[in-house]
C-alpha cells in the first residue's frame, strides 16, 4: 500500500518546533508526538491493540457470501449466519460457530444514529433478513430458468460472460446484501460508533486513559480498544502493519478499488496514517489531535461509498443496451452501495451525506416498474449526477 506523508510532515514539524524551544529560553518546550510508521502500539514490551469482534465479523460475512450462491442452503440455514447464536454450527470454520457475535447485532447499530431510533435500525435488519429470504424463495427455485421482466432466473454476461441470478426486477439479492453491509455494518460501526466521541469519551474513558488504567485482564485502556475497533473493521483480515488490501469482500476490498484509479491514489495512506496518528494521539493523550483524524477517516471512508455507487451507476449504464446480465450485476453492486449512503457521515456533523428517505427515493426509482429490465440510461446518468454532487470529486473521476 502506498503511504502519504502525513506523519512525516507531522512528525517534522514538531521536531522543528522543538528546536525552535530549544534556542529560545523565553520558549515553551512543545514535546515531539511518537508516532509509528505502522499500527503497531505496546504497553510494557506488549501489544495494546485488538480487534477480533472485527476480524471474526467480517469471516463470517465472506461465508455468507458464499452461501448466498449456494442453492443447498435452506432459508433458515442463511438467516442463521447472519443472526448467529453462539454454539450453533452455522459456519465451516469451528471458531466462527463458537463465537458470540453476529452480522445482525451490529447491523444499524451505531451509538451516533440508531441508540435513539430502534424502530429504524429494526427496520433495517429486517430488510436484511427479507432480501435473503427472498434468494432462497424467489431465485434459488429459478436457478436454471431465463431470467425475464417479471422472471426471476440467470442471465449470462455478453460474449459468454459469467452467469447472474437474478430477481424479478434484475437485482442479485446476494449483491445487494453484502454492498449494503459494507455500509450498515461496517461503516456505521466505525464511522457512527467506535471514531464517536460519545463511544471514545463515554464514562471515565478519558480518567482512565490519561492514568492508563487498563481494561481488566487487558493490556489496552478502553479508548484505545474502542478506536481499535474501528481500525478493524477495515483491516481485520488484513496485514495490521503492511495492509496489502482487497483482503475481504467489504470496505477492505473496495478500497483497493478505489486506491487503484489514478484519480483517487493515496486515499489508502491517508486512511491509514490517520488511523496511526488518531492511535498514537491516544497514547499522548491528545484528543483533539484524535478526533482531527476520526474527521480524516469519516470523510475518506464515506467517499469510498460514494465514489463505488457512482461508478457502478455509470457501468449500468454503459453496459444497458448492449449487456443486460453485466448492467444488471453492475447495477445490483450499486444498489447495495446506494443503500450505503445512509450510513455516511459527513465530517464536522452528525449527518450522512444522504438521508434514510433520500436513499430510498433513489432505489424507488432505480427498481420502479420492471426494475433494472426497464431502468434508462438518463435515468442512471441522472442518479449517478445526483451522489456526485454531494462530494468532493466528480462524475467524471468516479465513472472511470
Amino acid at each position: 500500500m502506498k503511504k502519504s506523508n502525513l506523519i512525516t510532515s507531522l512528525f517534522l514539524s514538531f521536531t522543528v518546533l522543538l528546536l525552535i524551544s530549544c534556542e529560545d529560553d523565553d520558549t515553551v518546550n512543545v514535546p515531539v508526538l511518537e508516532t509509528p510508521e505502522t499500527y503497531s502500539f505496546e504497553r510494557n514490551g506488549n501489544s495494546t491493540v485488538s480487534y477480533g469482534g472485527q476480524t471474526t465479523r467480517i469471516m463470517m460475512g465472506n461465508e455468507l457470501d458464499g452461501a448466498l450462491k449456494n442453492t443447498s442452503h435452506t432459508e433458515t440455514e442463511l438467516i442463521s449466519m447472519y443472526a448467529h447464536q453462539e454454539g450453533d454450527a452455522d459456519f465451516s470454520d469451528a471458531d466462527l460457530n463458537a463465537s458470540g457475535k453476529s452480522l445482525r447485532s451490529k447491523t444499524a447499530a451505531s451509538k451516533d444514529y440508531f441508540s435513539a431510533n430502534t424502530t429504524e435500525a429494526l427496520a433495517i435488519r429486517n430488510q436484511f433478513d427479507e432480501w435473503i429470504s427472498s434468494q432462497v424463495t424467489e431465485v434459488f427455485p429459478n436457478w436454471n430458468t431465463m431470467a425475464a421482466p417479471g422472471q426471476a432466473g440467470q442471465i449470462q454476461e455478453a460474449g459468454g460472460g459469467s452467469v447472474r441470478y437474478v430477481n424479478a426486477k434484475g437485482l442479485e439479492y446476494n449483491q445487494a446484501v453484502l454492498k449494503s453491509l459494507i455500509g450498515a455494518l461496517m461503516t456505521d460501526q466505525m464511522l457512527n460508533n467506535y471514531l464517536s466521541t460519545s463511544v471514545l469519551d463515554e464514562g471515565n474513558n478519558i480518567e482512565n486513559n490519561n492514568n492508563e488504567i487498563t481494561e481488566e485482564g487487558k493490556n489496552y485502556t478502553t479508548m484505545e480498544h474502542k478506536w481499535d475497533e474501528a481500525f478493524g473493521y477495515l483491516y481485520g483480515t488484513d496485514n495490521q502493519t503492511n495492509p496489502e488490501l482487497g483482503q475481504d469482500s467489504f470496505l477492505n476490498k473496495y478500497l483497493a478499488r478505489v486506491e487503484n484509479d489514478p484519480d483517487f491514489e493515496g486515499i489508502a495512506g491517508d486512511i491509514y496514517d490517520a488511523f496511526i496518528l488518531g492511535r498514537a494521539a491516544i497514547v499522548e493523550k491528545d484528543y483533539e489531535l484524535r478526533d482531527q483524524q476520526a474527521e480524516i477517516i469519516r470523510e475518506k471512508i464515506s467517499e469510498i461509498i460514494g465514489i463505488r455507487a457512482v461508478y457502478y451507476l455509470q457501468q449500468g449504464k454503459n453496459n444497458i443496451a448492449t449487456d443486460k446480465g453485466g448492467a444488471f450485476h453492475d447495477l445490483s453492486e450499486g444498489f447495495g452501495f446506494i443503500y450505503s449512503l445512509q450510513f455516511t457521515r459527513q465530517p464536522g456533523s452528525d449527518s450522512p451525506y444522504f438521508s434514510k428517505a433520500e436513499v430510498d427515493t433513489i432505489l424507488s426509482t432505480l427498481m420502479e416498474g420492471n426494475g433494472l429490465w426497464d431502468v434508462s440510461e438518463d435515468t442512471l446518468e441522472n442518479l449517478a449526477s445526483q451522489i456526485a454532487a454531494r462530494f468532493d470529486f466528480t462524475l467524471e473521476q468516479a465513472s472511470s
